[in-house]
């Protein structure tokens, strides 16, 4: 099984747009796909170009068929390494990353470059691949139904409900040239008397605008379209909510949407700020009702100590940073609010949830809700805010993820759904009516319909307000793996796991043990991935990609056997105490579609003694090779039998697994001494990091030293992982650093060389992480040395422009200077101002082929190919190079013909006045 990477998707069923990308031009793209000629004479896959020159030089893919706006971040990757997150352009098709001498530099297979979104590949070399492999199994059945829970929070409650909306003037954010819509919906009880606990929901990244069957990602909207009002989505969560005595409000981000795909961060801080005012507005009209708007005096007042956040997708991720930000204040240059906290958010549910900085809160409970035929954030990274969490804080908050089989990602919101929605809608689950999938696919037994998926969600929202906010711990066994249902969720399959609300030591992989009978696996690092976890049958959401492409911990204990009796021990790095509790819960993950995997579970204290708690049986869930079903299941056995057998409880040191089916594979991720019950959660003071970035120039001469601009505020102090990026390779060196506020405890120097030689600017990046006592608010910066001397001028001076037939056409490029970098100069074919020009019979038909992906027939101009340039490769410290146009002999009698090339400039468009190409063939007869 491999964890960590996945393929196989059309681009044009992928939901999937940039997030966190760097400013890029946003000019409509003329149609075209290419192979071009690389730096180092290799040919770029199909769809792949290189555009512009000098500091505008940008990586360019376009897809054959619209990729949709969704909440997965596109990104660039040349095998396991990450070149950059590129721009979005208007037609919806064509992404561009700048490219700076930190991505090229030793990048030299171009041949293995990839386009993902949420772990899935969308370019169509990716999607070749996959299908060759892919194996179709057998139709799917769903897993066995639970047992029903004490309490079903999905039935309506006794309030009749009053909705109402609100307009606010918009609000200007940091780094957003637009202002923001201040917009929500609310839904209330009615007739009801008292202050009343607030829900505010926040949908995802999505579509901003449409006019008739079109939509775009642009804001504010041009004239004669209209927002997208995806906040109204949630209006059945809404009213289940309200008739359960809640408060709710859903706000509009459609102004975040359009404009996120240039913060590093995808937009999370935006969405935090957003989120904030309006809880401060609340908090205002709680003290002054007269001065609420209408939909708000209709509503009972709000009591903002008792408040749940939903967020949906990157949604999701901007109500955990909404959470974090309340309880540790982001810096105020980074924050679009900067007022007291009136409020208090008890808990948070992410439906679908991105989590690009790996960043939960760990003192906040959650509830994450994995859509199993998720297309969009397809890798289920919202696993994260669970597994994440583990030994930050105090452990104390509930962190549940709730496995929905059959639900993709757009039908929790109506107004992604389509039959229901004002504005165009589709099915996010990518499908081929050729090639059907057995879970995932409308109509099979394990899909769930528009309506059931948006049910459940409704349920288990309502599940986590109960718990979170009015203290049922009634509602707690939907939520942390004790395995129940709510029947008003039926007929979906919802398995739960959960770790934090008390459970207490634990073996944890990451931790310092020493295994024996098994292996300890990273399935983060691609050089041990596939050594450690065998060949590919799946995906785990519990190893989402990160930035780096290696990290340290994240790890699992691996069994593999081929006959039943063989220990695997895990002992750990000290004794721990069990004692108190009645219960060891595991959650192991087992290969999908597997069924009757069998362990047995012993213990063993620091004397040795020896005791088997019990068996258990583990269950894969419906998968396939399109989804992300590599999944720990949550199993419990009793410590009384270590009691009976006179196991020290107060000193345990190993932890064994027995298998006893007759082959298998399994995944430890963790084990912990379980209780029942909720505990009080209160948050402890802990450090906050957050990285900027620092953009100099290089200067003319000399060395200078820089530092990337790191802020540690708040209190105490804690540990984090910082990870630098080497700007030549792509690869981070990692180090575990103690914070505190006022110190300097993350010093990563950058030492910037200046001359008068014309380069790129060069990127020297690090990530950071929390690990225990501390949260991270922006993971990711560092320093930017920009270029700052002029590009060399170019001139073109013929080598052999007028030919026979059957010989190439020539022509040296040259540079007034010197440059420090290789130079890329593209030259694009246009038509001839008169005469005859060279057609596709006139040239080599395998190089036709190489540089357009076009046939020679039908007979055509150059110019009337799709796309077609000429690209010469200047060598850092060289001033000249060759271009050559192949042409062949035929036998038709025929007169002189022409061809014209001319310069493209940083936007890839023509650069008007620049330097051209022209030539001449002549007939050979």
């Amino acid at each position: 099984m491999r964890f960590a990477r996945r393929t196989g998707v059309a681009a044009a069923a992928v939901l999937a747009l940039a997030g966190a990308a760097p400013a890029a031009a946003q000019a409509a793209e003329r149609p075209g796909a290419a192979n071009a000629t690389a730096t180092d004479g290799n040919a770029l896959p199909p769809g792949w170009r290189i555009t512009g020159e000098g500091a505008g030089r940008e990586l360019e893919w376009r897809s054959s068929t619209e990729v949709p706006m969704g909440d997965a971040r596109v990104e660039f990757r040349s095998g396991d390494r990450l070149l950059g997150v590129p721009a979005p352009q208007r037609d919806g098709r064509t992404f561009r990353l700048e490219l700076d001498d930190a991505r090229t530099t030793g990048l030299t297979d171009l041949t293995n470059l990839q386009v993902t979104a949420g772990g899935r590949r969308l370019d169509a070399a990716g999607d070749d691949e996959a299908r060759r492999d892919r194996k179709t199994p057998a139709q799917v059945a769903p897993p066995a139904e639970l047992p029903a829970a004490r309490v079903d929070p999905g039935r309506p409650g006794p309030y009749a409900t009053v909705n109402g909306e609100y307009a606010l003037t918009p609000v200007r954010l940091p780094g957003f040239d637009q202002p923001v819509e201040m917009q929500a919906v609310v839904v209330a009880p009615k007739g009801v008397k008292g202050p009343r606990p607030l829900a505010l929901f926040l949908h995802g990244r999505h579509a901003t605008c449409y006019k008739g069957d079109d939509v775009s990602g642009e804001w504010p909207c041009a004239k004669g379209w209209k927002p997208i009002p995806s906040h109204r989505g949630y209006l059945r969560d809404q009213q289940l909510l309200a008739s359960q005595g809640y408060v709710t409000v859903s706000v509009s981000a459609n102004g975040v949407n359009g404009q996120d795909w240039a913060a590093e961060d995808g937009g999370a801080q935006a969405r935090s700020s957003l989120i904030r005012r309006h809880l401060a507005r609340w908090a205002d009209w709680a003290a002054r009702p007269a001065t609420a708007p209408a939909a708000v005096r209709k509503a009972p007042s709000a009591d903002l100590s008792r408040v749940l956040l939903v967020g949906h997708s990157r949604g999701g991720e901007g109500v955990n940073r909404a959470a974090m930000d309340s309880l540790y204040a982001p810096p105020a240059d980074q924050d679009g609010h900067h007022g007291k906290v009136r409020w208090r958010i008890r808990g948070t549910v992410l439906i679908g949830p991105t989590i690009f900085g790996q960043n939960p809160v760990a003192d906040v409970p959650s509830v994450t809700i994995l859509p199993g035929c998720d297309g969009d954030v397809s890798d289920l990274q919202g696993e994260v805010y669970v597994d994440g969490t583990r030994g930050v804080g105090q452990g104390r908050a509930l962190h549940s993820a709730v496995y929905v089989v059959g639900a993709n990602h757009n039908f929790f919101n109506s107004e992604w759904t389509p039959g229901q929605a004002k504005a165009p809608a589709d099915d996010d689950f990518w499908d081929d009516p050729e090639e059907r999938d057995p879970v995932c696919s409308q109509g099979t037994p394990t899909r769930l319909t528009a309506d059931q998926q948006h049910r459940a969600g409704s349920t288990y929202i309502a599940a986590a307000a109960r718990l979170f906010v009015a203290g049922d711990d009634r509602a707690r066994e939907l939520l942390d793996g004790t395995g129940r249902r709510a029947p008003s969720a039926d007929p979906a399959r919802v398995p739960t796991h959960a770790v934090g609300a008390g459970r207490g030591a634990g073996f944890l992989p990451d931790d310092g043990v020493s295994v024996t009978g098994a292996r300890l696996c990273s399935a983060v690092d691609p050089d041990t991935v596939k050594a450690c976890l065998g060949e590919e049958q799946g995906v785990s959401p519990h190893f989402a990609q990160w930035d780096a492409p290696r990290e340290t911990g994240r790890q699992a204990v691996a069994l593999t056997w081929s006959a039943p009796g063989a220990a695997a021990r895990v002992t750990a790095a000290r004794p721990m105490s069990l004692a108190g509790h009645p219960r060891l819960a595991l959650r192991v993950i087992v290969p999908p579609g597997t069924s009757g995997t069998r362990l047995d579970v012993a213990v063993a204290d620091a004397r040795g003694k020896r005791a088997v708690l019990g068996q258990v049986r583990v269950d894969g869930l419906p998968g396939s090779d399109r989804t992300a079903s590599a999944w720990a299941r949550e199993v419990r056995v009793p410590l009384a039998p270590a009691v009976r057998a006179g196991v020290d409880l107060r000193q345990v040191s190993a932890l064994e697994l027995v298998p006893r089916s007759a082959s298998g594979q399994a995944w430890l991720m963790d084990a912990w001494a379980w209780k029942p019950g909720t505990p009080a959660v209160r948050a402890a003071a802990m450090p906050r990091v957050d990285v900027g970035r620092l953009t100099v120039d290089e200067g003319d001469s000399g060395v200078r030293t820089y530092r990337v601009p790191v802020r540690v505020s708040g209190s105490g102090s804690g540990q984090v992982r910082v990870y630098v990026f080497d700007p030549a390779t792509g690869e981070a060196s990692d180090r575990l650093v103690t914070v505190r506020p006022g110190r300097r405890d993350i010093d990563v120097p950058v030492k910037v060389t200046g001359d008068r030689l014309y380069a790129y600017d060069v990127s020297y990046d690090i990530a950071v992480k929390a690990v225990r006592g501390a949260v991270v608010g922006s993971h990711r910066g560092g320093v930017t040395a920009r270029n700052d001397d002029p590009m060399p001028r170019i001139e073109v001076t013929p080598v052999a422009d007028r030919v026979t037939e059957g010989q190439p056409l020539k022509w040296r490029v040259s540079l007034s200077e010197p440059a420090a970098v290789d130079l890329w100069l593209a030259f694009s074919v246009a038509p001839v101002a008169g005469g005859t020009e060279l057609s596709t019979k006139d040239v080599d038909a395998a190089w036709l082929m190489e540089h357009t992906g076009e046939e020679a027939d039908p007979e055509r101009p150059l110019s009337g190919l799709w796309f077609l340039v000429l690209a010469a490769d200047v060598p850092a410290g060289s001033t000249s190079a060759e271009l050559t146009l192949p042409t062949v002999a035929d036998s038709v009698a025929e007169q002189a013909e022409t061809v014209r090339f001319v310069m493209l400039g940083d936007d890839g468009e023509p650069q008007e006045g620049g330097p051209e190409l022209t030539g001449t063939v002549l007939d050979a007869s």
